[in-house]
């Protein structure tokens, strides 16, 4: 039985809709950590903060304080230590703080590694501002190699106005070290 040419636009049709759709899928795959990375930073979501470029005004600068925690953690196979060099600041909202993470490379060859972060609880994350940071730069370690990284962050100081942060006295600025190509898999 022949197949009409009506039949086959239709069949043809169905085809180029199917492999349409199966491109633009491919498309939102391969866009989606980029673009979640720009919601979270937007956001607040999921603990990711914010970037900015420079501190309040120190007219800006509240009298409540909030203690800012610093957690560090080393994931997979990656043989560093790292650790911050201290647990925790005690800072004023919209004044400008800095920290220090030291990070050891333990084995006998050259690793590269790349760190993650999050700040908790989620809903402080959006008034969380880093101006200088090491997270999603590739580190590269030689063996025993030791090195302090520096971040700079403030609180800003619309969070005194955000009514549902008001019990808040404390939040905790966490890192994630992975091998660089154990993070890039993750994406993959």
């Amino acid at each position: 039985m022949a197949v009409s040419d009506k039949t086959k636009n239709a069949n043809n049709k169905t085809l180029l809709m199917a492999l349409g759709i199966v491109f633009m899928m491919s498309m939102l795959v391969a866009a989606s950590v980029p673009l979640y990375q720009m919601f979270c930073q937007a956001t607040g979501y999921g603990g990711a903060t914010k970037i900015a470029e420079y501190a309040p005004d120190a007219s800006m600068i509240s009298d409540r304080e909030i203690t800012v925690l610093f957690n560090a953690d080393v994931n997979g196979d990656l043989p560093w230590y790292f650790k911050p060099e201290q647990r925790k600041v005690k800072v004023k909202i919209g004044e400008e703080a800095l920290i220090f993470y030291k990070a050891v490379n333990e084995s006998s060859h050259d690793v590269t590694g790349v760190a993650t972060f999050n700040v908790t609880p989620f809903k402080t994350a959006y008034y969380f501002n880093k101006i200088e940071c090491f997270c999603f730069t590739e580190q590269t370690l030689k063996p025993g190699e030791e090195v302090d990284m520096a971040v700079s962050f403030y609180i800003d100081p619309e969070f005194i106005d955000d009514k549902n942060l008001d019990e808040i006295k404390e939040l905790t600025l966490s890192y994630t070290f992975f091998k660089s190509d154990d993070y890039e898999k993750q994406f993959e």
